[in-house]
């Protein structure tokens, strides 16, 4: 077997045990630490049975991701995503341990969440700069590499990594439909990592991530599908936001996020457009509630319909996005 074929296979399956380990363990200490979900007074009122689940289930992919830690000290664009994702985390674990110490949701502020995040693709996009990694290239049509002057690809960075996280937080909302969201732009991302090292480029580090990842998040949707025993918080939908922002720049597919992340970036467009519209009108709105998966379940959808075609949604995406970047 060739040494590509075994990179393919088994950092999935490692990323899979663990997360599964971690998920096991995290159902017996989650609940004695008390770290229990606490529904928000403005979801859905059939979202009230929620509360008491076990959250910051999102630590199954830090556990995931463990492994990558070997490249730290070998391969900076790696440390670099280790950095960014378990920063990000982190900042999700003192929302979540806040919430939960607080008795509500109501953890840090968002402008709070949106300057640590900020602050942290900074650091991030100045090691991928140092480090000798191809940096400026912003995404690719058909192939075809699109570049940037220096300062605007700094920029659309940090743009790009603070908008996924705060998408893939906004799109947690469902049993299993971050998770599921988010593995086929993983697949893609990883795809063209490994077309890259294929074609000789030094990318099996990120590489690694990636595929440690898609294995990560299969394993939580284990505890994580409907009915979830365990919720991921916004310790997962940080770090998974983190991810998927790091793995595109150090890819340099960060425009491509836009298509293969089609579903956050909706629910996104969702809430800025429902703002926007009830304070221009006063009070009205377009949708019967934001982000978007709360307006089908208001229309009668079913959770687990929601869930599935917003599954799917993310894999026509995702599939679309593949085709346009190579």
């Amino acid at each position: 077997m060739s040494g590509l074929a075994v990179m393919a296979i088994v950092p999935p399956l490692l990323g899979l045990a663990l997360s599964l380990v971690a998920g096991a363990l995290l159902l017996k200490l989650l609940p004695r630490w008390q770290f229990r979900q606490i529904a928000y007074e403005d979801a859905p009122q059939s979202h009230q049975g929620k509360t008491g689940t076990p959250t910051m289930g999102g630590i199954c992919f830090a556990a995931a991701l463990v492994p990558a830690w070997y490249f730290v000290g070998r391969d900076p664009v790696v440390a670099g995503l280790i950095f960014l994702i378990f920063a990000s985390g982190a900042i999700g674990f003192v929302d979540d341990f806040l919430s939960i110490r607080r008795g509500k949701n109501l953890g840090l502020r968002a402008r709070t969440k949106y300057l640590a995040t900020a602050l942290i693709a900074i650091a991030f996009l100045r090691v991928l700069s140092s480090s000798g990694a191809p940096v400026d290239v912003i995404g690719s049509f058909f192939g075809t590499p699109l570049m940037a002057p220096h300062w605007l690809w700094l920029l659309l960075g940090i743009v790009a990594i603070t908008g996924t996280i705060h998408a893939v937080n906004l799109t947690d909302g469902l049993d299993g439909l971050a998770t599921g969201v988010a593995i086929p732009p993983l697949v893609v991302l990883s795809l063209i990592l490994a077309a890259e090292a294929f074609a000789g480029a030094h990318v099996g580090g990120a590489l690694t991530v990636g595929l440690l990842a898609i294995g990560g998040c299969v394993g939580f949707l284990f505890y994580n599908r409907h009915p979830a025993k365990m919720f991921m918080g916004d310790t997962g939908s940080l770090l998974l936001g983190a991810l998927l922002a790091g793995l595109a720049i150090a890819a340099g597919q960060m425009l491509l996020l836009i298509v293969i992340c089609a579903v956050p970036v909706a629910e996104t467009l969702s809430v800025i457009i429902q703002v926007t519209y009830f304070k221009a009108t006063k009070g009205k709105r377009i949708f019967k509630m934001t982000p978007l998966h709360h307006h089908f379940e208001l229309l009668g959808w079913p959770e687990t319909r929601v869930t599935a075609a917003f599954w799917i949604a993310s894999l026509i995406a995702s599939a679309i996005g593949l085709a346009l970047a190579v």
